[in-house]
This record gives C-alpha cells, sequence and structure tokens, in this order.
C-alpha cells in the first residue's frame, strides 16, 4: 500500500452518557493556595522527548477489557498513551484510572463531538451517509463545555490521575471532525484549497474563535487542578490529508500550515504549548519519507523560537492479516519514520509523537496475532535524544 493513506478512525460517533456527580466547587478553592506553590515536575531536567501509544475510546469498552488491553500496553514497554474523553464519561475515566496505575503517562483527547457540549436545539451538519453527522464546532456552546469539562476534570483529580497533557479536539481542519467544514454531496469536484475557498466561511471563522475559546477555558480548568495543573495543553491534533484525497472523498480540508496560521491569528499561541498534527506518510524510501515529513512540520519550531508540534497520531499500514504476521515492510518504514522523528526531537521542534493504533484499526494496529508486532516493538521503543529525558 505504498504512499496510500487509507480511512482511520480516530474518533467516531458518540454514545450516549451515563449519569455523573458533581463534585463540589470547594475543592479547587481550597486547594488554590496550595497550587501556587507546586514547582512543576523534574526542574532540573530537560523536557521529556515522549513516545506513545494511541488508544482510543476505551470508555466503549467494559471494566474487563480496559484492564486487559492497558496492561497489554504497559507490559509491551510503552509508557505513554493518549486516550480519550468521551461518552460514556464514567467509562472514560475508569479507563484512565487503571492506565494512571499502571504507570502510563496519559495524553487526554477532549472530545468536542461529544453532544453533551451543544444546545439540544442545533442538529449535526449531515455527512450525507458517508461518514457520520457531526456538530458545527461553530455551535459549542462554551457554558456546557466548561460545565462538563470541569466536572470531567474534578472527578479526574479526585482519583489523583495525573495528566501529561490535554488535547481538545482532534481533526479540526477537515469536515469529519468540524462540521463547519463542508461534506459535499458528491464526490469529486475540487474542494477548497484555503479558507476563502470554504464553502460556509463565516461560519468557519466563527468555529475558530469558539475553538480558541475553548483552548482558554481547557486551561484554565486544567490549571485549577492538583494533579494535572502542569499538564501540556496542545491543540488539536490536525489531519495531513491531501487536497487531492479531500476531493475523492468530497470533503472540505485544510493543510495543517494554513489551519495553524490562522489559528495564531487568534491568538492561540498565549494559549497553548504545543501544536498536534497527524502523520500518515505512507511507505516512502527514507529519503522521501524524510523530506515529506519535515515539509509538512515546517512550521514546528524550538520553544525558544515559537511552538514545538506534537504527533498525536502517525501510523504506517500493513494490510496483512495472516499469522503469524510479515511485518517486514511496515517494520522498515517505521525505523525510518523514528529515525526522522527523532531527528525532529533532537532539534527541539518536536515534543511527543504516538502511534496509531494499538489494536482496533485494522490496517494500523501494533497488536497483531495475540502479541506485539516487529514494527510495534519499533515504534514505541524509548527515544534516545541527546539531553532529552526520554519516557
Amino acid at each position: 500500500m505504498t504512499g496510500t493513506r487509507l480511512v482511520k478512525p480516530t474518533s467516531a460517533p458518540l454514545w450516549p452518557m451515563s449519569a455523573s456527580r458533581l463534585w463540589a466547587g470547594a475543592v479547587t478553592v481550597a486547594l488554590s493556595g496550595w497550587l501556587a506553590l507546586v514547582r512543576p515536575a523534574y526542574p532540573d531536567e530537560a523536557p521529556a522527548a515522549r513516545i506513545g501509544i494511541n488508544r482510543v475510546n476505551l470508555g466503549w469498552q467494559s471494566h474487563g477489557e480496559q484492564e486487559r488491553i492497558l496492561k497489554d500496553i504497559a507490559a509491551s514497554g510503552a509508557t505513554d498513551v493518549r486516550l480519550s474523553l468521551s461518552r460514556p464519561v464514567d467509562k472514560s475515566i475508569e479507563a484512565l484510572a487503571i492506565a494512571s496505575r499502571l504507570g502510563l503517562g496519559i495524553l487526554l483527547e477532549i472530545q468536542l463531538a461529544n453532544k453533551s457540549y451543544y444546545p439540544e436545539s442545533v442538529s449535526p451538519r449531515t455527512g450525507f451517509g458517508r461518514i457520520w453527522d457531526i456538530h458545527r464546532l461553530s455551535d459549542l456552546d462554551l457554558d456546557r463545555y466548561r460545565k462538563g469539562l470541569r466536572e470531567a476534570l474534578q472527578r479526574i483529580d479526585a482519583l489523583g490521575i495525573r495528566l501529561e497533557a490535554i488535547e481538545p479536539g482532534n481533526e479540526i481542519n477537515y469536515a469529519g471532525y468540524n462540521g463547519d467544514l463542508a461534506v459535499y454531496r458528491r464526490k469529486g469536484p475540487p474542494t477548497a484549497r484555503g479558507i476563502a475557498d470554504v464553502k460556509d466561511r463565516l461560519a468557519f471563522e466563527r468555529g475558530l474563535d469558539k475553538y480558541v475559546r475553548v483552548l482558554e477555558i481547557s486551561r484554565d480548568e486544567v490549571r485549577a487542578t492538583l494533579h494535572s495543573h502542569n499538564a501540556a495543553i496542545i491543540s488539536a491534533g490536525l489531519s495531513d490529508m491531501s487536497a487531492e484525497e479531500a476531493d475523492k472523498r468530497g470533503m472540505e480540508r485544510l493543510d495543517p500550515r494554513v489551519f495553524v496560521a490562522a489559528l495564531r491569528q487568534h491568538g492561540v499561541d498565549s494559549l497553548v504549548d504545543a501544536y498536534g498534527v497527524h502523520l500518515y506518510p505512507g511507505r516512502k524510501t527514507p529519503a522521501v519519507l524524510a523530506a515529506h515529513v519535515k515539509t509538512l512540520l515546517d512550521f514546528c519550531r524550538p520553544a525558544d523560537q515559537g511552538k514545538p508540534c506534537w504527533v498525536t497520531e502517525w501510523g504506517i499500514a500493513n494490510t496483512a492479516r495472516s499469522c503469524p504476521i510479515d511485518d517486514r515492510a511496515r517494520e522498515g518504514a517505521v525505523r525510518a519514520m523514528r529515525t526522522t522523528l527523532g531527528e525532529l526531537m533532537a532539534g527541539g521542534r518536536l515534543a511527543a509523537a504516538y502511534y496509531y493504533d494499538w489494536d482496533t484499526e485494522p490496517a494500523y494496529s501494533l497488536w497483531r496475532c495475540g502479541k506485539l508486532s516487529p514494527a510495534g516493538a519499533a515504534a514505541i521503543r524509548p527515544a534516545e535524544i541527546e539531553g532529552a529525558r526520554a519516557r
């Protein structure tokens, strides 16, 4: 499958949420004075180069399945996971507690598709049956979002869970996860190449403004916690889908570089510690792969020059289904990818990389035939970067 990115569900339609309890606001007030005295973790060490694995939507699994999956991840040698805060929220938090108990560092993706964040009076934008219907980001109710996030973070905090980072939103530069971008009734015609070409530009711009407020609220709420107050704030991981692929799907998308520039114009740099981005480069020669990735990430900068990036999803496909798996071709591409990511980390332009995914997506999964595949071992091996504390 050279050079081709398969469709993969980073997030999916959301299931009904079970009832949850509000925690007393007095907890936050009582802790506020103490928080000012707490120093960041590892004050004398260089920032960690995080290497992790995605296992989103664990809230859809039973407690026993959550335990089994996360124990397998921890036993594999992985040190960090990207998990979701999605409906049902209670079950999502159960998974966080298990991951925390197992010593896994947690990047928490906050799914903005959660219908609890939207007024009942608004309807999702249609996907014309080709993709799930999704709410418009411009319709998100900021008060509902703050209330829901605060409640969830208070419950997470009360369980003693430490979040290493939070990532509000997912692929919001793509119509699959941002209802302000259009799904065309028919596939094939050219889709938007820039913001000026977006079908409903006014709604899109309102959605950008709304998203910046989401980041502000998220930062405020996580800073008010006891255990996660130093968590990094990562902007939503952006899809690297090409314009040609978007045309084939009949779905608007914007280049990550264009989207980040727009976010910066809306003031995002004062709210985030890094930009999130997703990479699915396909199998290429090491030289071509390196050039491709470095071009896509040319907006990522060392912290003293701008903002670094977190690659919150990356993947190389292997469509084989046989056992034992033949993972040789993918393993070579994964090793080349890790070399390129390592160079970006060494230059301070990249601070983290999380492979997609553990066991849910047949083409990309690392857990094959009941064990970690050879490509999987290469994908999650600890970073080896001069001057950085690899996790």
